[in-house]
């Protein structure tokens, strides 16, 4: 079963998601002096969570020559950090065209031993060209989400930071015999940094 709003913020209120926004958020104050402006939406929704993009460290895969990139043995140089640029838009990095990039969550998940959350791209983005890989965080996962976007536009794009930028589902299952937590997973505890592949 899909879970509600309602569900969501009690969870929220006990450390399932933190910080926690009770609304949808579509526009922002950053001085009392200045107009509101528009942002991509973040989150509470009807049956969803919209998370965003942390500022911290945005990465774009790039070609080593003689190299090939190996989920087994990966190489970081294949990621190239990317800097945050701002204007009045608010602050973004730029995924170029026809390319792959990691990015973070700004938010922590601590996800319960019932739950797997899945995790989807925005409409705003997809009607940009740029798609979300669909990402779980398992039960009793926590840490913040590493999040995989690709640009399958010809044109670069923006991805805004501390904005929304992909929603959470939480699916309710009977209990699992050994959750994610209790098997050790390999991305348990994420930091707020782009974690590379490992096996």
């Amino acid at each position: 079963m899909i879970k509600n709003d309602i569900w969501i913020t009690e969870k929220a209120h006990k450390g399932m998601i933190s910080p926690f926004e009770p609304s949808l958020i579509r526009e922002i104050k950053i001085n009392e002096d200045e107009p509101s402006r528009r942002v991509i939406s973040y989150g509470l929704s009807s049956y969803g969570y919209d998370i965003r993009l942390s500022p911290v460290e945005f990465r774009i895969f790039r070609h080593i020559p003689g190299t090939v990139v190996d989920p087994k043995n990966f190489n970081p140089h294949n990621l190239e950090p990317t800097p945050l640029h701002r204007d009045a838009n608010g602050s973004y990095f730029i995924l170029p065209a026809h390319s792959y990039g990691l990015g973070v969550a700004l938010e922590t998940l601590e996800v319960p031993g019932n739950i797997t959350v899945i995790c989807i791209g925005k409409s705003t983005y997809a009607r940009c060209g740029i798609i979300a890989n669909l990402t779980p965080a398992e039960a009793a996962w926590r840490g913040h989400l590493t999040l995989e976007f690709s640009n399958s536009s010809s044109a670069d794009c923006r991805i805004y930071a501390n904005e929304g930028v992909v929603q959470l589902l939480f699916l309710e299952g009977e209990p699992c015999a050994i959750s994610y937590e209790a098997r050790q997973g390999k991305y348990q505890d994420q930091p707020e940094r782009v974690t590379i592949a490992r096996v």
